[in-house]
């Protein structure tokens, strides 16, 4: 017979027991068995031209979801099929109920389009202030002056900022968790830029925590994108945690290939989250064959042109505003015509059988 203290013991043996099984990896059978079901991935980093950062594409008085529908529908018409999109928490602490109704709504105009999403949680790119309310105008001729990073140093000079993370975290992924129209989980963006470094880990390693901790039906990731040695530990533990590996490049065809190889060995499948520089040789009609080729998800920066200012390059600022004669990013303009007409038409014959 069993007796008080043994049924107490039992049960915290078996929630044990369930955290840990909840905290384990995909195994390499199962993300491969899961990426053989989605066919070949292709999308872009998608904020629509209305937007300047996260918290403009869901704050409730900017949400734009006509701009959201024309956009997606033209992404449609490409043989596009995923889109990486990014949140912010404070708009979750501002209004938990309303921002997840937003997703929903994001979500079901997305899904109309048949395109998956590929949500993003935190990010170290760009502004490191971040507020609620009214967001600023665009610098004129600045590449992404608006964009703003989650959390950002606050979490160094706020101590109730960790909790509060954790718990938005949780609350999104037991909302969406089991969501068919949600992709995977793209949980840290470029952890360690800005010169953060390794100072980034210990919240890219409490995100994948909480993340294990919800045991979402969707895939979970990091994105390695620097393979300098400041960034060796952060590269590390993304590599070993996720469960489909995802990186960055920007970078000529050579380049590209070579991180392929490199990646290769963890024998996962691979998606690559950002590709498509024109200055840098990052181009459709070079890296979206060699994606499709080797089975690669290929989701490059930009859609349409907009309050983002992604058409020129990350170091180059045209103060004048004068449209450059080669877009770094982006595909068409507000209007729905192309930067060129021979790329779009490339795209849809590589997109669409």
């Amino acid at each position: 017979m069993f007796n008080k203290r043994s049924i107490i013991l039992l049960a915290c043996g078996l929630m044990l027991l369930q955290v840990a099984t909840a905290q384990q990896k995909w195994t390499n059978a199962k993300a491969k068995e899961w990426y053989a079901q989605q066919g070949w991935l292709r999308g872009c980093n998608f904020q629509p031209s209305t937007a300047i950062n996260q918290l403009e594409m869901f704050q409730p008085e900017t949400f734009d979801t006509a701009t959201i529908s024309r956009e997606l529908g033209w992404a449609q018409d490409l043989g596009l099929n995923v889109m990486r999109v990014y949140l912010h928490h404070l708009l979750w602490t501002a209004d938990k109920e309303g921002f997840k109704k937003r997703l929903d709504t994001y979500l079901a105009i997305s899904s109309r389009h048949g395109i998956k999403t590929l949500f993003v949680f935190f990010d170290d790119c760009w502004n490191d202030t971040a507020w609620v309310g009214k967001q600023p105008a665009p610098k004129t001729g600045v590449h992404n002056s608006g964009w703003v990073r989650d959390p950002g140093t606050m979490i160094y000079t706020h101590p109730d900022t960790l909790p509060v993370l954790e718990a938005y975290v949780k609350d999104v992924l037991q909302a969406f968790g089991k969501d068919e129209r949600i992709l995977m989980w793209d949980l840290y963006n470029e952890p360690g830029n800005n010169k953060q470094h390794n100072k980034s880990l210990p919240l890219l390693k409490k995100v994948f925590q909480w993340a294990r901790e919800v045991n979402p039906s969707q895939p979970v990731t990091a994105g390695v994108w620097n393979n300098g040695p400041a960034f060796a530990e952060l590269n590390r533990f993304q590599l070993e945690n996720s469960d489909v590996i995802t990186y960055h490049n920007y970078s000529y065809i050579d380049d590209h290939q070579h991180t392929i190889d490199t990646l290769k060995k963890y024998d996962r499948p691979l998606i690559c989250t950002e590709y498509m520089a024109r200055r840098n040789g990052s181009i459709f009609q070079l890296i979206m064959p060699l994606l499709k080729k080797e089975n690669v998800g290929a989701i490059n920066w930009g859609f349409v042109s907009g309050k983002t200012n992604t058409i020129y390059a990350w170091d180059t600022p045209m103060p004048g505003g004068t449209e450059p004669k080669l877009w770094f990013h982006d595909i068409l303009r507000k209007d729905g015509t192309p930067f060129s007409e021979d790329e779009v038409a490339f795209i849809k014959k590589l997109c669409i059988r």
